[in-house]
Order: structure tokens, then sequence, then C-alpha cells
């Protein structure tokens, strides 16, 4: 649903004027707008049409809006649609508690002030529209890495299957021949079966114990049982083994074996092809390998954005909206980055400055610290506790005012990332009685994701927080502590109340 599609809104109410007067209201907001005169008629219409708001009068005949809201989240397809309820008498507190159980958003009272009905349908209608097209983008990456994953695995068939193919004619230097008569143990290699083992044919004599001496350790028991099912009569055999070379190189092959036998079915020789599939073993763990890391890393960003959509908290649907918007951007930005260097991580200078871009041109920001190679999943974490800090410093703190001072700086020992944020200049700082969405969303994420600690000292000065972040995966934090101990002691930081 794009931002410009309408969207559905149903006015229920037993009065034709009112209705009518409803119409009017809300015919500026370009939405479409349906009638019904009645509950009965309104369940009606939801059955058949996609409904975004219900616009629903209290007190109707037969059955009011109170019933009415009931009926309509029982049904599976409603349980979440956004229903106001209008009433032209005083609502008590018991009513209201009512109507909200019975799923019920808000309550306008009559008269209706045309302008406060108005923003409020406007909210709802762009929630229900933003709900749509996150949905929407969710469901179209679930199919695009579908997509992706079947076109690999079918890709990867299509390599086994042209290599099947080609290796019983490939150029010289990928196949060999040879023949091994069984009565007086005589080899005879042609000059493929040379190169494939990387040997000179001057200086290596071809005997069977020289052959077993190339072969891999773990595939010499395959060898002997070959020749054992050749004695027991098999006319042929098939098998993939493993080659060293003299300059220590491993290949892999495809060995193919057919015996001859003599009028008393005795086998007298045994006359075989080796192909080099080193290049084609290669390939499939190459396409294994970018198959699970699809699957991985779209697995991740979907996790990530659900847990952003269902964690964050808002008054309303427009600090909802550019909160959640907020947090994305940040995990864009560090995406863009970490895809730039093949997923192989990020540099904690290139981040940092990434989030501050924005406040940067204003000459208040100074950072710190050498350049440190973050992984992906660090990066990630860090980017949004960066995010939540810019934003909070944007509102209430230092970059919330010209005269504000930033200072960011990071330093590594022992493995572990220590990142200072002190703020000075601002407006007077109160230190919180309890802690903020934001402020609980970045400790969980760097003490729960990371294993590291996130300390606070909100001075009246301006806030003072150190993230401290292991580098090398989780650690006890005793340890953590005792590698940190002097750093972690220096400025008193403590922990938020609350």
């Amino acid at each position: 649903m794009m931002d410009h599609e309408k969207v559905n809104i149903l006015l229920v109410d037993d009065q034709p004027a009112k209705l009518l007067a409803y119409e009017v209201i809300l015919k500026e907001l370009g939405e479409n707008l349906v009638v019904a005169a009645s509950g009965r008629e309104a369940l009606e219409i939801l059955l058949k049409n996609e409904i975004a708001i219900i616009l629903v009068d209290v007190c109707m005949p037969e059955l009011d809006g109170f019933e009415l809201a009931a009926m309509i989240r029982e049904h599976p397809r409603f349980q979440k649609t956004s229903m106001i309820f209008i009433s032209a008498i005083q609502v008590s507190d018991i009513d209201r508690l009512r109507g909200y159980e019975m799923g019920a958003v808000d309550y306008v009272p009559v008269p209706v002030v045309p302008e406060v009905l108005r923003a409020k349908i406007k909210v709802f209608a762009e929630l229900y529209r933003k709900t749509r097209q996150l949905e929407r983008l969710n469901a179209e990456l679930e199919d695009r890495v579908r997509a992706r994953t079947a076109e690999l695995q079918k890709s990867t068939t299509q390599l086994v299957e042209s290599e099947q193919r080609r290796s019983m004619a490939i150029a010289a230097g990928k196949m060999g021949s040879w023949d091994w008569d069984w009565l007086n143990g005589d080899w005879m290699w042609d000059e493929g079966q040379y190169r494939i083992f990387g040997v000179d044919p001057q200086s290596f004599e071809v005997t069977s114990a020289n052959i077993e001496a190339q072969l891999h350790p773990d595939d010499v028991s395959d060898l002997r049982k070959a020749i054992a099912e050749l004695t027991k009569g098999a006319r042929s055999y098939e098998a993939e083994f493993r080659i060293y070379r003299r300059d220590g190189e491993m290949r892999w092959c495809a060995g193919t074996a057919a015996a001859t036998i003599d009028k008393n079915g005795r086998v007298v020789r045994v006359s075989g092809v080796t192909v080099d599939i080193t290049e084609r073993k290669r390939a499939e763990e190459r396409q294994s390998l970018l198959t699970r890391e699809v699957d991985h890393r779209a697995k991740n960003a979907l996790a990530l954005a659900q847990s952003i959509v269902r964690l964050t908290r808002a008054d309303n649907v427009k600090t909802y909206v550019n909160a959640v918007e907020g947090r994305i951007s940040a995990l864009a930005r560090v995406h863009t980055i970490l895809s730039l260097s093949s997923w192989q991580g990020a540099e904690i200078s290139n981040l940092v400055e990434q989030e501050l871009a924005p406040y940067s041109i204003s000459g208040q920001i100074r950072l710190l610290g050498s350049e440190v190679q973050l992984q992906p999943a660090t990066a990630q974490t860090l980017a949004l506790a960066l995010h939540e800090l810019v934003t909070n410093s944007a509102k209430y703190g230092a970059l919330s005012t010209l005269s504000g001072r930033l200072s960011i700086r990071w330093d590594v020992a022992d493995d572990v990332l220590v990142l200072r944020w002190e703020e000075t200049g601002g407006p007077l700082v109160q230190p919180p009685t309890s802690r903020g969405f934001g402020t609980r969303s970045l400790m969980a994420s760097v003490e729960s994701q990371l294993g590291g600690q996130a300390l606070f000292d909100w001075r009246a000065e301006g806030l003072l927080c150190k993230l401290v972040i292991p580098l090398v995966g989780k650690m006890p934090m005793p340890e953590l502590n005792e590698r940190f101990s002097t750093v972690l002691s220096t400025g008193s930081p403590r922990r938020v109340s609350g």
C-alpha cells in the first residue's frame, strides 16, 4: 500500500443526520468513507471489505457500540482494527474502561469538534498505511531471500550436473587414464594421469605402494575396498578420493574403474579414468557457504527489524514512527558500511562519523581514537547504541543547543573496547528518576548481546557515558572488570537508577 492510496473508514450510526455530518467533517481527508445505519449492517460491510478504522456511536438500538465492538473483536481479521467510540452522553470511567476492553482506541464526545475528529482519524489512517507498508516490505524481503536461495540451489545443482557431464571430456590436464595388469601388477599411466598426480614420468615409478602413498590417509581404505569388490566379482567401481601432490597441494579426484574378465571369469586387467574435480569441489563449498551466509544475514536483518518495531514505545503515532524510522535508518547505515567491506567488519571511526553526520557541521563534536575493526554483530549493536545516545543528546543534551559540546573517545586494551561519550555546555542535566526506553534498549543491547557494560553519570554539566565492550566474544564480568578496572573507576560513572 503506497502513501497516496486511500483506506476505508467505516462510519456506524443509526441517525442519518449524524452520518452525514461525519462524512462532511472527514471528506477533506480524501479517504474512502463507508456508512452503516446499524450494527448488523456494519458487520456485513466488514466481512466484505478491508476496513482501516471504525467510527461507531455508543448508543444505538438493537446492537449498541459496546456489543458491536465485542462481536468485531471475536473475528480474527478485526482483532487489531482501530475503533473510535462517539458518545452523546457523559461517559464515566467505568464506561471508558469497558470500551477500551472491547478494543476502542479512543473516545470522541458530542458535540464533535471537526478538527479533533479529523486529526484522530488521520493519525490512525497513517498508522494503518505504515503498518501495511511494513508488512508488505517484510513479505517482499522474505520472497527475495527465498528466491535467491532457490536460485543458488538451482545454480549448485546445474553446476554439479554440468561438471559430471564435462568430466568425461575435459581438456588435457583434467583427465587421465590408466591400466593395471591384475596378474603381474604392472601399471600404465598416460600423460594426463601423471599431470593430475603432479609427478614426473621420468622419475616416478608407478607401483601400487607409490600410488597408495599419494592418497589422503583417510581414502586409502576405499582403495583397498575397491580391490576387494573387484576380487569378489564386481565389474566396475566408482569413487571420489583425495591425493597429495609432491608440493603439498591436495586435489580432489573422481575415479572410474572397469574390470576385464577371462573366459574363466577371473579378473586379468583393470582399466580406469581419473578426473581432477578440485575446482568443482571448491565451487560446491563456495555455493554452500554463500547460501548459508545469505540465509544468516537475511534472518538477522529481519530479527533486528522485528525487534525494533516490537520494542519501540511512544506516546503517539508520530513519535512512534519517528523512533522506528530512526532506529531502522541507523541499522541501514551500518549495513551499508558492512556491505562495502563484504561483511568483513566496520571501522569504528566510520561508524561513529556516520551516526553523527547530521550534527558534524556545527563544530560541536570532537572525536579521538585509533582505528578499530569491529565484527559485524558488534558493529550493528554499537550503531544502535550510538543512535540512542545521539537522539537523546539532540533532544535534551549538548546537541540540543549551539553552546553544547560532545567529546567521543575510544581506546582498546586486552581485547576490550571502551568508548567514552562526554557532553558539556548543554542544558542543566537532572538525573532521571527512571530508565527511559532508549536507555533500557541501549543497556540491553550492549550487556545482553555483546556481554559488555553501559555506565552512565548524569552530571549537572552534561551526560558522561562509558560503553565497555569485549571484542573477542563475551567474557565473565569479573574478568571484564579486572581488565579495565582502572578505566572503569575513572570519573566514577554509575548506572542509571530506577
